[in-house]
């Protein structure tokens, strides 16, 4: 192994003292931190070779923020894990941009505007977190089998009253 491979923290194996942690590298050697005490090692010709799983990366033709914002991107698309900004994907294209005003009876009051995207995003949120609740209700083990049928009346009640806002969807299979 080579001493430019190795990082503070990493572990190491060495054939005759075994499993070791970095504790301090200089320019000729690194101090590796054994069960029996730190010893100085030569990683070359001491016969280190790391303990964990690397990773090499060679012929980046990018910068290291994008790389990992692709993959930071990727992985949480995956997982579906919900962004600030990932229900507007959702949203049908003829709201995209669109507001929403709130007109008050009382023509002395002032109206309110919402952007869409806004009011959109607030919703899937809340559709999210009913999806959510209804999962672990079916999921938890203390409540016996008429309070989850109780709970889950109350949950499609909810998803019925927010049908409304159907027509704000891109896709049938989005809606409440």
């Amino acid at each position: 192994m080579k001493l430019q491979d190795l990082h503070l923290g990493q572990r190491v194996l060495h054939p005759q003292h075994g499993e070791g942690v970095v504790k301090a590298i200089n320019e000729f050697a690194a101090e590796i931190l054994f069960l029996e005490g730190r010893k100085p090692v030569e990683p070359e010709s001491g016969g280190l070779a790391p303990a964990e799983p690397q990773a090499g990366l060679s012929g980046l033709s990018m910068p290291l923020e994008t790389l990992l914002t692709r993959v930071v991107d990727a992985t949480v698309d995956r997982l579906g894990v919900e962004r600030p900004d990932g229900s507007v994907h959702e949203l049908a294209s003829r709201w995209k941009a669109g507001r929403m005003v709130l007109q008050p009876a009382d023509p002395s009051l002032q109206a309110k505007e919402v952007d869409l995207e806004t009011f959109f995003h607030k919703l899937v949120m809340m559709r999210n977190q009913l999806r959510v609740l209804e999962q672990k209700i079916n999921a938890s083990e203390t409540l016996s089998s008429a309070e989850k049928f109780d709970w889950q009346q109350y949950i499609t009640r909810c998803y019925g009253s927010m049908t409304t806002f159907n027509l704000l969807f891109k896709d049938k299979e989005s809606n409440f």
